[in-house]
């Protein structure tokens, strides 16, 4: 990690079996440091494997029987968001369908697949989805089919199936209670309140024409605020919902195009972004001088160089000193 004190971070490296497309943290007050890296292999039969970090010797662990064989690389993990022990520890996936895996101490199972098209025998790719952490019985995914679906998982049904865009939705994120925000090939960043299913709110439009944005991550601790990237983009997008249309902040500083985006938890203040200029870069984008009236460019507060592109990152949920990048075969952990 660079920065005007040049401070270095500690880098801890996990080397996988195979090249990482996601990975996720694990909220339980038991697994505070367990991680899950998904494979990104081009046949059918791809990997999850959950990886556990020694906080006090920095050193990682695997086990043989913490993994499971997915079908396709699956495109977003999450654990069951909660800290309470004594939920069900559960893993989802998406991709081909959305899955929730329960994980024992010896092996993982699947508890269900949850399949919107069971007339037919294909089903459209999952692109995300997301996990209420208010609500925890609800997850929403999005789909190339243009649609968004809210699962109730505890009863394992379809509760809500709405055409979203125009085009393939490629990103999902919560922001409260009923209201969730997507971003599409269609260039548009939409919000839906399941109050009333019939509309949504657009706030924001790619400037580059025909242009999809790819990815959309609401800012959980203060929900003013959300962030977008754009295919093939340097730019992360900063919105505040309470002025559409117009960013109040364009992150500029990447020379490559950016592939992922976290929000510090509970703050808020901080987002982390990396990108195929082999950077992660963390930004103080909320404070006391927030909005346009800045002027000028933001620089980033830190940044971390590694020897390849890096296309994921978490902030991890408890310790918020700890960040999870991966790039090639590599999970990497920050110590900022």
């Amino acid at each position: 990690m660079q920065s005007p004190s040049e401070q270095k971070p500690g880098v801890f490296t996990h080397t996988a079996q195979w090249p990482i497309s996601s990975l996720a943290w694990s909220v339980r007050q038991d697994k505070k440091s367990r991680l899950a890296i998904a494979s990104f292999l081009e046949d059918y039969s791809n990997k999850v494997e959950l990886v556990q970090f020694n906080l006090e010797t920095s050193d990682f662990s695997t086990d043989n029987r913490l993994i499971f064989d997915h079908p396709y690389a699956p495109t977003n993990l999450m654990f069951f968001p909660s800290e309470d022990t004594g939920n069900p520890d559960i893993i989802a996936t998406s991709g081909d369908y959305l899955r929730l895996w329960e994980i024992h101490h010896d092996h993982i199972e699947l508890k269900a697949l949850l399949n919107s098209n069971k007339g037919s025998e294909f089903n459209s790719a999952i692109t995300s989805f997301d996990w209420a952490e208010f609500d925890m019985r609800r997850v929403a995914t999005c789909s190339v089919d243009t649609t968004c679906i809210i699962w109730d998982i505890e009863k394992e049904i379809l509760e809500t199936h709405l055409v979203a865009h125009d085009k393939e939705v490629y990103d999902i994120s919560w922001g409260g209670f009923n209201v969730f925000a997507t971003v599409s090939g269609d260039g548009s960043v939409r919000v839906f309140d399941l109050r009333d299913k019939e509309r949504s709110t657009i706030i924001y439009e790619n400037p580059v024409q025909n242009c999809p944005l790819l990815r959309l991550e609401w800012n959980k601790a203060d929900p003013r605020f959300m962030a977008t990237v754009g295919m093939d983009s340097n730019r992360v997008v900063v919105l505040d919902i309470r002025y559409p249309t117009n960013p109040v902040m364009e992150l500029v500083k990447h020379s490559g195009s950016v592939n992922a985006i976290s929000w510090v938890p509970f703050i808020g203040r901080q987002l982390c972004s990396v990108g195929d200029d082999s950077r992660a870069l963390i930004w103080e984008v909320v404070g006391s001088e927030f909005g346009l009236e800045n002027g000028g460019e933001v620089e980033p507060e830190l940044w971390y160089g590694t020897m390849s592109e890096i296309n994921y990152v978490r902030w991890c949920p408890i310790e918020l000193d700890w960040i999870a990048i991966s790039f090639s075969d590599k999970l990497q952990l920050l110590k900022i």
